[in-house]
Formats: C-alpha cells, sequence, structure tokens
C-alpha cells in the first residue's frame, strides 16, 4: 500500500504542480485537462481547461491533485503535507523555495527534535511542514 497525498485547487492546479516539480526536483508525469478527457464532450466551455488529473514523482513518492470541481474548492484545513529531508541545507533551501509567495506560520529553525523544521502555507494556498530530524 501507498499513502500519496492528493490536493485540490482552486483553478490552478497546473501551475501548483509546475512551482512544485521545480522546488521538489519533482517530475509531472500525467496532467490532464477536462477538456481532453474522454468526457469532454460534456464540460461546459469554462472548465475544459481545469485540470482533472495531475501527477508528480518526487523520487519513489507521489504528489496528486486537481481543480476542485466548479462551486466545491475549499481553502485546505487541518493538514499538512510533511517534507522529511537527512540534509539541514536541502531542508532550508526547499521551505525557502516553498515559502515564496505564501506565508510562513513557523521559520524554519532548530527545535528540541529537529535539526531545522519549519511550517508554511505556499501561495497556493497548500500547508507544508519541513522536518530534518536530529540523528540519536
Amino acid at each position: 500500500m501507498q499513502l500519496n497525498p492528493y490536493l485540490q485547487f482552486d483553478g490552478d492546479c497546473a501551475a501548483a504542480f509546475q512551482f512544485y516539480a521545480q522546488c521538489l526536483g519533482g517530475k509531472i508525469i500525467m496532467m490532464m485537462k477536462a477538456g481532453e478527457s474522454p468526457m469532454a464532450a460534456q464540460v461546459p466551455p469554462d472548465r475544459r481547461n481545469a485540470i482533472i488529473h495531475a501527477r508528480m514523482a518526487v523520487g519513489d513518492k507521489l504528489l496528486m491533485g486537481c481543480d476542485a470541481m466548479a462551486g466545491c474548492y475549499a481553502v485546505p484545513a487541518g493538514f499538512h503535507v510533511t517534507l522529511s529531508f537527512d540534509d539541514a541545507a536541502e531542508a532550508e533551501r526547499v521551505f525557502a523555495a516553498l515559502s515564496d509567495g505564501g506565508t510562513v506560520n513557523m521559520p524554519i529553525q532548530e527545535t528540541f527534535w529537529a535539526v531545522r523544521f519549519g511550517m508554511l502555507v505556499d501561495r497556493f494556498g497548500t500547508p507544508w511542514m519541513v522536518n530534518c530530524e536530529k540523528t540519536p
């Protein structure tokens, strides 16, 4: 079994996944617009560019997402996508990249459990935690 985050966006899924690919060194392996789907004929003209499914590989992990159906988007709450690093410098680099245009809720810093830990909400509204644990 794999457990993979699936994010929903308010019409900016394509831009978000391009941003995440750049920040995380990921590779977008699928991105389908509603107007390209087998159901394209039933898609209203204003929704044809909406992303119905995106999938990005980051190493051997997947991040997936889509644009929410019309009228169904809700601001993400009650979760964070967590990134764990072995290297503090890489944790700091990714934190800085993801926070560009976003909101830092806790600056990346040393904590009692981590060499580096920080929390942010990126420019697309996705909440992230970046963690580089101390080794015992």
